[in-house]
């Protein structure tokens, strides 16, 4: 008897930290802030049976049901196993034009972004004066000797006026601020030079997610514009969108990711004010399409199962696909990686492969409503890849609206 229960207090001590292990682990995962639409409450769509309910000492929820109001809920397991109290926010529901149009991005950037250093030959010897100043790839300039530097011309113009005194350099460095003397030398060709190579613009296609008509509002990519070389966001000092034609699809294989071609046409559609890691986000941008607005949805509302995308492949303007839903991630820890997502479309699947580059940004629908929209390809499997909430991005472009007050 005595050895029965030893087992069976093994076993039960063994489940309660299992338990206790779960619930901590996804208190670490899921968000400490939710939105809900006004009228709804938060449920969390999750293969973990998580439920929610006013805390201790609250009113019971739906008399916060109005937007506005904020309120406190405990989350749970079964058998009353607690994991976080969170805040939910009540929002009205945003009613957004979904994309799938394609558009040209032109972006110069805030200061210059470095990309390369090379040695500089004088005299029989090789040095790199901005390497021996600490400079480093990846550092974005601001300013040379108080100069604002904007161009790869003004770098240059600096550097080679200098006559080989020491330049000092204002930079940044994963967002800290820093200074350095550079000194530069004389080539062996006569010129002064710092021996780095910078960028100070970029250029390419992406696909619109939504545009807000009540605000004039545009939302796109789903993810950053990155430097090619560093892999860092892009500062943002000025930019467009502008119109752009679909001229061929490279079909997208195993291993080898496929891409939209197209040419810009030249016509300004809107202006770009923020380029972030959830994406690209400005004023105009208003698709030429006969879609009608749909409800932009919350986190809490994605479900597994089928889904749509709207895509341009063609002179025939965006067209609706099918894919499915996956997963949909409840942790908070990847902002643009939220849901990974398959094509079942043998139409898409016949033109692209599946998910090609150029398409970031295809809005997903679920529902009736904007859920989200295509941020990246698996590159060993092009028939799957991720997506980003809708929320996610809709917090951003807030942000567009707020500067213009």
């Amino acid at each position: 008897m005595r050895k029965h229960y030893k087992r069976f207090a093994c076993v039960l001590s063994a489940a309660i930290v299992a338990v206790q292990t779960l619930a901590l682990y996804t208190q670490s995962i899921l968000p400490d802030h939710y939105y809900v639409a006004a009228g709804e409450t938060l449920t969390i769509n999750s293969t973990l049976p998580i439920t929610s309910q006013a805390s201790r000492g609250s009113m019971p929820v739906e008399v916060y049901s109005a937007a506005g109001n904020s309120y406190n809920v405990d989350l749970r397991l079964p058998y009353g196993v607690e994991i976080k109290q969170v805040q939910v926010q009540v929002v009205d529901r945003e009613m957004v034009v979904p994309g799938g149009t394609p558009f040209g991005i032109k972006m110069f950037t805030e200061g210059v972004i470095v990309v390369g250093m090379s040695d500089i030959a004088s005299g029989g010897t090789s040095s790199n004066p901005a390497k021996t100043a600490g400079v480093r790839v990846g550092d974005i300039i601001t300013a040379m000797d108080g100069n604002t530097v904007q161009t790869n011309e003004d770098v240059g113009r600096i550097v080679t006026a200098s006559g080989g005194n020491p330049v000092r350099i204002d930079l940044e460095r994963n967002g800290e601020p820093m200074t350095c003397q550079m000194q530069p030398v004389k080539s062996d060709d006569g010129v002064y030079r710092a021996g780095i190579w910078v960028r100070d613009s970029s250029a390419g296609i992406g696909t619109l997610t939504y545009y807000n008509p009540s605000t004039d509002v545009f939302a796109g990519l789903g993810h950053a514009i990155c430097d090619i070389d560093t892999g860092d966001i892009m500062p943002l000092h000025s930019g467009e969108i502008v119109d752009v034609t679909i001229t061929g699809v490279h079909r997208g294989t195993s291993g080898s990711p496929g891409e939209l071609r197209g040419s810009f046409t030249g016509d300004t559609t809107g202006e770009l004010l923020i380029n972030s890691q959830v994406g690209i986000f400005g004023t105009g941008g208003q698709p030429d399409t006969a879609l009608e607005p749909v409800p932009l949805a919350l986190r809490y509302e994605v479900v597994e199962g089928p889904a749509t995308i709207f895509c341009t492949l063609d002179d025939k303007g965006p067209q609706e696909y099918s894919i499915s839903i996956e997963k949909v991630s409840i942790a908070e820890n990847n902002p643009t990686k939220n849901m990974v997502i398959r094509v079942t479309d043998p139409r898409l699947l016949g033109k692209t492969g599946g998910i090609v580059q150029g398409m970031s940004g295809s809005p997903i629908l679920q529902g009736g409503k904007l859920v989200g929209a295509v941020t990246h390809v698996f590159v060993n499997d092009p028939t799957r890849g991720y997506g980003i909430f809708a929320e996610n991005m809709e917090k951003m472009s807030s942000s567009v609206e707020q500067r213009r007050k």
